[in-house]
């Protein structure tokens, strides 16, 4: 599939001057600034199991952790470090002796190190002057290659410093041997246009790689780095599901997806295993990913709409911009009370089921109703729901061909009063109208429905199925009837259970006086 930079002329001319780069880097901070997020401490199996999978679907840089918070943080990182992965094992370390030797003990082949240079950390947090900042930026730099390793480095708090200043920290950082800088958005306060601009000035005075670390704030992560390629950054900071401090960091396969599908700019990583590890790291990290993420939620490719659905079903592109497969992901036609006859009829042909072949065009029509009426009352359908629906309308004989019908059932039941139900049938166009009681309203009902139709038929077996879960779930009512010799069994479904169980008892009786 062609990105959008090559066939939307809008796209293809609002970036037609920007030198982009033709590939970008990814760095994967899941298990550091991932894990980060409140409420989330991986072990370090867990965290090896991550690493291994970033690895495979091809992130350039893994920033396996930081060192000297903990023992448990060192044998994690060492783990990785063990596997000689393809990937880049980076650790993270303040601008500090003890914090560099710590992850160098680690085996990591790069070491992250930052210290910040805005006004507000300046003043309030470091109490340092911008000179001795520098210093000590340079300090560390150059100790971490006198060890033989690759670094990278961050002003802390970038896009809130002086921009004038921010140009000599980072010039200072490449003379002292810096491999690549990084340019952190700490709170996410940029904009996208912001960040482009202030690449752009980065790049005239930079010639080492630009990288930079977004975080979500404003809800402007991913968009901030995307702003920051279109500036020259051939690097950007990511984390699956978009994990991280307080709002998060860039969605990692937000990130990757905009840079090939829209951008034409290619990355290393496998794109059919996006889902795969996005669900692995909420699985480990317990946090849930909401079904309306972008990429990889559960409904990025569902379709409940009917304008929608016909449109997908003619052509995928009508309401996708990328077909699910790209990302590991598959086409979901959701049914509902939105849901036109086309989708319908699609996910019945999908079962197995074809309408004027399995299904007549008036018990299609009955189908598209009760589908549109369990929607209404706020209940997504499932596969199973509609089978179920399927099979009790299609199992049942026309109404004006039966013995038996049932026009009318109202139950009463409650605290102080015995359940009570009463029935209205048509049995040979003869008009029956009775009450029972029983021990519950199913009971009561197929009580007086036994009153009318005497003791020749019987109830030997009755079981209840919630086909999907909730209060609201379609139940399925499965009987055997014994009667004039003969023992059939007869299912009906309904989101009512009494009705069910009614419905399934009639139809029972109508196939063996039919027989």
């Amino acid at each position: 599939m062609e990105p959008y930079s090559k066939t939307n002329n809008i796209i293809k001319n609002s970036i037609n001057n920007l030198n982009l780069p033709k590939n970008v880097k990814i760095f994967d901070t899941t298990l550091r600034d991932g894990e980060q997020t409140p409420g989330v401490s991986l072990t370090p199996d867990e965290k090896v199991e991550i690493a291994i999978n970033l690895n495979n679907i091809g992130v350039d840089i893994i920033e396996a952790g930081f060192p000297i918070s903990s023992h448990g943080e060192q044998e994690a990182i060492k783990k990785i470090t063990s596997l000689n992965m393809n990937a880049e094992i980076c650790g993270l370390a303040r601008a500090v002796k003890k914090d560099i030797d710590v992850a160098i003990d680690c085996g990591v082949d790069s070491i992250h190190t930052f210290i910040a240079t805005s006004p507000l950390h300046r003043e309030y947090k470091l109490k340092m002057s911008k000179e001795e900042i520098i210093n000590r930026a340079v300090d560390a730099i150059e100790y971490i290659k006198e060890h033989g390793l690759k670094v990278e480095f961050s002003a802390e708090d970038a896009t809130r410093t002086e921009i004038d200043y921010l140009i000599e920290v980072y010039k200072n950082a490449e003379d002292a041997g810096a491999d690549r800088i990084n340019v952190p958005d700490t709170v996410g306060v940029m904009i996208p246009r912001a960040m482009t601009y202030l690449i752009s000035q980065l790049k005239k005075e930079i010639s080492i790689p630009i990288s930079v670390h977004c975080h979500n704030d404003f809800g402007l992560a991913v968009a901030n780095s995307l702003g920051a390629v279109e500036g020259g950054a051939q690097q950007v900071h990511c984390t699956v599901n978009g994990l991280g401090e307080r709002a998060g960091n860039a969605a990692l396969e937000e990130v990757v997806m905009s840079l090939m599908m829209i951008y034409g700019i290619d990355t290393n990583i496998n794109t059919e295993k996006l889902t795969e590890i996005s669900n692995l790291v909420s699985k480990l990290t317990g946090i849930n990913t909401q079904p309306n993420k972008a990429v990889v939620g559960e409904n990025s490719f569902a379709h409940e709409s009917g304008i929608h659905a016909h449109g997908v079903l003619a052509h995928a592109l009508t309401y996708e911009p990328i077909p699910p497969e790209i990302v590991g992901q598959k086409r979901k036609i959701i049914l509902g009370k939105h849901t036109g006859a086309h989708a319908i009829q699609s996910k019945l042909k999908e079962l197995g089921l074809e309408v004027g072949k399995n299904v007549s065009e008036e018990q299609f029509k009955e189908i598209v109703n009760r589908i549109k009426d369990i929607g209404d009352k706020g209940k997504m359908i499932t596969d199973a729901d509609v089978i179920a629906i399927v099979e009790d309308i299609t199992k049942r004989t026309i109404k004006s061909k039966r013995t038996v019908n049932l026009e009318q059932i109202a139950v009463m039941t409650g605290n102080k009063l015995i359940p009570t139900a009463s029935v209205e049938l048509i049995i040979n166009n003869e008009r029956y109208i009775t009450s029972k009681v029983g021990v519950g309203p199913v009971d009561a009902a197929l009580k007086a429905i036994q009153s009318v139709i005497g003791e020749k038929i019987k109830i030997k077996e009755y079981h209840i199925n919630a086909i999907t879960g909730g209060t609201d779930a379609l139940a399925e009512v499965i009987v055997k009837l014994e009667g004039y010799g003969k023992e059939i069994t007869a299912k009906a479904a309904n989101e009512d259970i009494v009705r069910a169980s009614v419905e399934a008892i009639i139809d029972g009786i109508n196939k063996i006086m039919d027989m």
